[in-house]
């Protein structure tokens, strides 16, 4: 008999009123949600990425350093997802999602213009902030499973965000 996962829930939104890119993953990979930190896998190429988008070694920081950095980059972070049933870290393993709710975003972030998406999984979802008046760009994952490009072919993409 199989057992049934227990539902994982995400992590809280990274983002304020000066908020004018915002980032969305998927949902956070098991070693995230252990640290409780947006993008903690080691191999992970987020906050590398992120790094020679702003011109500041953020990856050299203590996690608690870099989000008000960030933030003051006018970069948030969140996931597409704010609950899901999975088995390790694979996207493709997520059963049972449920959305996050992008309802408030324009009221808690008003300068809010460019959604990246990180990754084909979130990327779902860009039309539908199209919709709403956002600039959307489907961002290479920066995830390790994303093996099959280097991470100066991520980086040409992800400039996409600021340009």
């Amino acid at each position: 008999m199989v057992t049934p996962s227990a539902t994982l829930t995400g992590l809280a939104p990274v983002l304020d009123t000066n908020t004018r890119i915002l980032v969305l993953g998927s949902f956070p990979g098991a070693a995230s949600l252990a640290a409780q930190q947006y993008y903690a896998h080691p191999r992970n190429h987020f906050w590398r990425l992120v790094s020679a988008l702003v011109g500041e070694d953020l990856a050299a920081l203590p996690y608690a350093d870099r989000l008000p950095r960030v933030l003051a980059h006018g970069i948030g972070l969140w996931d597409v997802l704010g609950a899901c049933e999975r088995e390790g870290s694979l996207d493709s393993a997520i059963r049972n999602p449920a959305a996050n709710d992008f309802e408030r975003l324009r009221l808690l972030c008003p300068r809010l213009e460019v959604v990246g998406f990180n990754g084909q999984a979130s990327g779902k979802f860009a039309p539908q902030f199209a919709e709403r008046g956002y600039r959307t760009v489907v961002l290479p994952s920066s995830s390790p499973a994303n093996a099959g490009m280097t991470f100066e072919g991520k980086l040409e993409t992800w400039r996409r965000l600021t340009g």
